[in-house]
């Protein structure tokens, strides 16, 4: 693994970048988390979340201590990451209706309105990120990007543990990767 880049999770809200960071770590993977996120009924196990990647656009200086380790980061965050560092991207897919379905009963959860979009739109929405994303990300000479499907690694964990661990250099334990995939948290099923 290259210790000069910086790996990042990404994908759409709800589509799995929690697990990935969790294999990732199980992996061997040095992670930049601050835990200030909680773990809930939503994702039990932790978000795995650094608070700072939110204020990318306006501070940079925790870039330096990423290289070598992963974080996670929502994809429309990439965009601000300067030229100057290379990245590892590994990005999640999921299943449009799960994705909203989990998002959903989060808010639920949480006692916030589900209305506000419905999810014909929300879908556009996202589906139209994912074109715009996908079409800039391609034009970036500083990242690699290895799309990895949810639904896919819950079906077969080993394969997928070991197109992750090929796409970072193949340094990663894969049998404690697949150690951590837990079928019983796949619960928004479409």
């Amino acid at each position: 693994m290259n210790k000069d880049s910086i790996i990042i999770v990404s994908g759409l809200p709800r589509s799995g970048t929690s697990m990935m960071m969790k294999m990732l770590e199980a992996g061997g993977v040095s992670i930049l988390v601050d835990n200030i996120r909680k773990a809930d009924e939503d994702n039990p196990k932790g978000y795995y979340e650094f608070e700072l990647v939110k204020e990318i656009e306006t501070d940079k200086r925790w870039l330096e201590d990423a290289q070598g380790k992963v974080v996670k980061m929502v994809s429309a965050l990439l965009k601000h990451l300067p030229k100057e560092y290379s990245y590892k991207v590994i990005f999640m897919r999921r299943k449009m209706e799960e994705i909203l379905a989990s998002q959903k009963r989060m808010l639920v959860r949480q006692g916030k309105p589900t209305d506000d979009v419905s999810d014909e739109r929300l879908a556009k929405l996202y589906s139209q990120h994912l074109r715009e994303f996908e079409n800039w990300i391609d034009e970036q000479p500083n990242f690699d990007i290895l799309y990895i499907s949810y639904n896919d690694v819950l079906s077969n964990p080993a394969e997928n543990a070991n197109m992750v661990n090929e796409f970072l250099g193949n340094a990663l334990n894969r049998e404690n990767m697949v150690s951590i995939v837990d079928k019983a948290l796949y619960r928004q099923r479409k």
